[in-house]
């Protein structure tokens, strides 16, 4: 046969829709309100073939730039010849969802600020910096009782 090269190709896996998924999408995707600067998930429907994206934006991270009423434009980056482009996709709104990518940031944010301010109050210093994992237990080796021993090579016989 032929090689195809169509717009979709390569895509079985890709577009395939979950176990007991099938159908068209829930109420909730089309009542998700969208706004200029919402970071959004582009995950192509393939129940909805209209402002589908092109294979290469499914699973990438883009920025909302504007709202339209079936769909939203939205800032992708894409590597070309080493360098960032600056990509502006249009897709429906069955094809996005809300990224949860901010949202660890923006619970650490809130925490940090009664963190600060608790300390303000208490007349103490804190320190808001996130560590590197620590070791779970101090771990050292005591000298006490425990003399110097030297190990000595034993030496080679043969039972023959």
């Amino acid at each position: 046969m032929p090689h195809s090269f169509g717009i979709r190709a390569r895509t079985r896996h890709m577009f395939k829709k979950g176990f007991k998924d099938h159908g068209m999408p829930h109420m909730k995707t089309y009542l998700t309100t969208y706004k200029v600067g919402d970071i959004v998930d582009i995950k192509a429907n393939a129940s909805e073939q209209k402002g589908m994206p092109h294979k290469y934006y499914h699973g990438k991270t883009g920025i909302v730039y504007n709202v339209t009423p079936r769909g939203v434009g939205v800032i992708c980056y894409k590597v070309v010849n080493g360098r960032y482009m600056e990509k502006r996709v249009n897709l429906r709104v069955e094809h996005v969802k809300h990224s949860g990518c901010r949202q660890e940031f923006l619970a650490r944010v809130k925490s940090n600020a009664e963190k600060k301010k608790q300390a303000k109050a208490d007349g103490v210093h804190i320190n808001l910096k996130r560590q590197p994992a620590q070791p779970r237990q101090a771990h050292h080796i005591s000298s006490e009782n425990n003399a110097a021993e030297t190990l000595y090579p034993v030496a080679y016989e043969t039972t023959i």
